[in-house]
């Protein structure tokens, strides 16, 4: 068997240069053009050296219009924001792969606003320099009661600093129980390597006792931390000290005493959507030096750790080098100003798109779902859309917020699968994030209740023209 000759095969590939004075894009930079164009041409080469395209497939492609049709759907890729709007019809609210918390449209404003030149470090009255935290800081101070805040840029960095400014060379003393990983591998006896502390581990992984706590203090002894477990939950035979229980023996040993509480629920009222969620309030009323919590759970606005305590103790943390690649930039600051604002002012279970989707009754999200079957099937729908139907749903806080906990719900469910979600995921308009269950696709309504419904109806038709 004679093997192919591959120069036959690669004389019929255009040079750069032949293949670009096709104009296969009046509209699209010629830079862009010109870079999709060379890798595709490259690839096509490699695949001819490799045995993989022969003579009369090369000819064939660019022959016919196969080869400006991919080089046109590369350009529209390339050109398309990776950070780009999306609908989120998971049902996990806090959905940590598409950005977790939606702000409020007071915080969108704000930011629009910082924009350009904004107000950081100045005090606009005395035209000093001040700390680009302050506004935070007094917001903070009217709505829980404490002396002082601080906020970074994630949680992860707020606890690292508070272990490095205050216990850096020092033991810090935890509950077996609580020396949990969460996303991204971030796991607290990794946190206290970096942040240089000793980790003195105590209890067993299922019960520790406040003696465990009290017998392992020493000379070297910082701080007691309390870890707010998240999206891990022990059952059956289990307890560890609370934070009541933590502040006295702290303050008897002249120690301080830290809760890393994680998902960040500032409002007091009953919200249906979360059971037994612990509230910021809640440890810094217990006696808690310092708390440390996040800004885009629970708590509703742009991502950011946030630490709150005692004046002289923040202002420790504060002073420590490591603040500075850690602060937040002026569009974090102008969003968390602004949903700070409405907890202090304002209504935060209607005004913060969070709270509200969390605190929908089964029966309010049936009625959005059957207003959103009604828009979907209206005007000659596809025939997909037009066996769309309602059925019961279980829907989720997410991001280590009430994890194990599902949370009744309703969901617009449409035939077909893993087609029909790719087809909400990549086709036309915008992306729309679903679930599958049993080969039909859910849209959930508590994720959904942070969107109009008319624009969701109009997104999902666009992807399913009739």
């Amino acid at each position: 068997m004679i093997k192919p000759d591959p120069n036959k095969a690669l004389r019929c590939i255009p040079s750069l240069d032949a293949f670009l004075r096709r104009e296969i894009l009046g509209g699209v930079p010629r830079s862009v053009v010109q870079r999709e164009s060379r890798a595709y041409l490259d690839e096509v080469r490699t695949a001819v050296l490799a045995d993989r395209m022969g003579e009369d497939e090369v000819a064939d492609l660019f022959a016919t219009n196969a080869a400006e049709t991919e080089v046109i759907d590369r350009c529209g890729r390339s050109q398309m924001l990776h950070h780009q709007r999306v609908i989120n019809a998971t049902g996990i609210v806090l959905h940590t792969g598409i950005g977790r918390a939606p702000i409020p449209d007071a915080a969108r404003e704000a930011i629009s606003q910082a924009v350009g030149y904004a107000i950081v470090e100045i005090d606009p009255r005395t035209g000093q320099r001040n700390q680009r935290e302050e506004k935070i800081s007094t917001l903070l101070q009217q709505i829980l009661g404490v002396e002082a805040g601080l906020v970074v840029n994630n949680n992860a960095a707020a606890t690292t600093l508070v272990l490095a400014s205050l216990a850096g060379g020092k033991e810090v003393i935890t509950s077996r129980g609580e020396l949990v990983e969460i996303g991204g591998g971030f796991r607290v006896p990794d946190v206290m390597r970096q942040a240089r502390c000793k980790l003195v581990e105590v209890g067993a992984t299922n019960r520790t006792h406040l003696h465990d706590f009290e017998s392992a203090i020493g000379d070297e002894t910082a701080m007691l931390l309390k870890v707010h477990t998240s999206n891990f939950r022990l059952v059956g035979f289990h307890s560890t000290p609370g934070l009541g229980e933590l502040v006295p023996l702290a303050r008897s040993k002249d120690l301080l005493a830290v809760e890393d509480l994680g998902s960040g629920l500032l409002y007091e009222g009953e919200i249906a959507g979360l059971v037994n969620e612990p509230r910021v309030q809640q440890s810094i009323v217990t006696g808690a030096d310092i708390v440390c919590f996040s800004g885009d759970k629970l708590l509703g606005g742009p991502q950011c750790g946030i630490i709150v305590g005692s004046a002289d103790v923040v202002a420790r943390v504060r002073a420590h080098p490591l603040y500075r690649a850690m602060r937040c930039d002026k569009l974090t600051l102008a969003g968390l100003e602004a949903v700070l604002a409405i907890y202090r002012d304002g209504d935060p279970l209607e005004e913060i798109p969070v709270l509200r989707a969390l605190s929908r009754s089964k029966e309010q999200l049936e009625a959005r779902a059957e207003e959103l079957v009604g828009l979907l099937v209206a005007a000659q729908p596809s025939p997909i859309l037009a066996e769309a139907s309602i059925v019961a749903s279980e829907s989720f806080a997410g991001s280590g917020a009430n994890p194990a906990h599902p949370i009744p719900s309703a969901a617009v469910s449409i035939p077909g699968g893993s087609a029909v979600s790719e087809a909400l995921r990549i086709g036309s308009g915008m992306p729309i994030i679903a679930r599958i269950e049993n080969d039909q696709v859910l849209l959930d309504l508590r994720s959904l209740d942070c969107e109009d419904l008319e624009f969701v109806a109009s997104q999902v038709r666009a992807k399913f023209p009739s």
